[in-house]
């Protein structure tokens, strides 16, 4: 009888184990190695996802103007915990390997469905810079969220996905980001005074600063765009983000007694929720960056198809 004991006790950290922890030899070797190029962003990318999920879930709400779901009862709080629950479940998903592609494959669509709740303010008012502000931004999210399923889905040998995924799918969107930065940087000078506000009262210039950032998101998304050093480009946008969330929307404004702008709800969850908004987009940036050679060109195709194909397996295997 004690030794029974003994063999449950031994197999059942390793049952565990097998069910819970990535196998062995699970995916190839270029699957791996398209995981490892892919890391340094998607950790950034998950973490900012987690964060703003966790948020939903405490708050019983969505992220303000950046989620504007329409306002219903009931349901809409319990709809925004299932929401939550769902970022969460999707970072820590692309945290792990056997489960990338899968979470690639469901954060898109939800991302696209995000996008599609700032289509009825462009609608109503197409002339606001303001719209195409919040339009933009969170098209900037979504170009991170394409990247990931362009390269992590492992669906481009799917007839229906061959468009959107591999390097096609990369460069539409890196197009797609590069589009949204322009509206997100001219909102720097349309709305100058009101971004220089929000530049730290001890940096010298904050008038000319909002109009120098703002002239260069612009050239990022250019840059971007018409592949002009897009690497380049990318990490200067990635670098310009960091320091918005940090410097405007840092740990110093969580716990300020007045809100950094006139019109924003006092306490720490706005300014939370602007900075981790600003985190995940940095995020995008970064993941656009790292598909972008200095020389402009995209990730060799070939490689492309290898790695897809290989990642296809990989998801095959984890959903059985």
């Amino acid at each position: 009888m004690s030794k029974t004991y003994v063999y449950l006790f031994r197999s059942v950290p390793r049952m565990a184990a097998s069910v819970y922890l990535p196998k062995r030899g699970t995916m190839p070797k270029k699957g791996l190695e398209l995981i490892r190029e892919c890391q340094p962003g998607v950790t950034v990318f998950s973490i900012g996802f987690i964060a703003l999920g966790a948020l939903s879930v405490i708050y019983r709400d969505f992220a303000y103007s950046w989620q504007p779901v329409p306002a219903f009862h009931p349901g809409r709080n319990e709809l925004a915990v299932v929401c939550g629950l769902f970022m969460i479940g999707e970072g820590v998903g692309l945290l792990f390997r056997r489960t990338a592609a899968i979470a690639s494959r469901t954060i898109f669509p939800f991302l696209l469905a995000w996008l599609c709740l700032k289509i009825p303010s462009l609608i109503a008012m197409p002339g606001l810079e303001a719209a195409w502000l919040g339009f933009g931004e969170i098209a900037m999210l979504l170009a991170g969220g394409w990247v990931l399923f362009a390269r992590l889905s492992g669906l481009e040998n799917a007839a229906f996905f061959s468009h959107i995924t591999g390097a096609r799918g990369v460069r539409t969107a890196q197009i797609l980001f590069g589009l949204a930065v322009l509206p997100v940087g001219l909102s720097h000078i349309v709305y100058s005074k009101v971004t220089a506000t929000l530049v730290p009262s001890w940096l010298p210039f904050r008038l000319e600063l909002a109009y120098l950032t703002g002239f260069g998101q612009i050239a990022c998304g250019l840059a971007i765009l018409f592949s002009i050093w897009p690497r380049a480009a990318a990490l200067i946008e990635t670098g310009m983000l960091a320091l918005f969330a940090f410097l405007v929307w840092g740990p110093d404004r969580w716990f300020g007694i007045t809100p950094k702008m006139p019109a924003a709800p006092p306490g720490v969850r706005f300014p939370l929720t602007a900075f981790l908004i600003t985190w995940v987009i940095g995020a995008s940036a970064l993941l656009i960056a790292g598909d972008a050679r200095k020389d402009g060109e995209l990730f060799d195709s070939e490689r492309d198809r290898d790695t897809q194909a290989d990642l296809a397996e990989s998801a095959k295997e984890a959903s059985r």
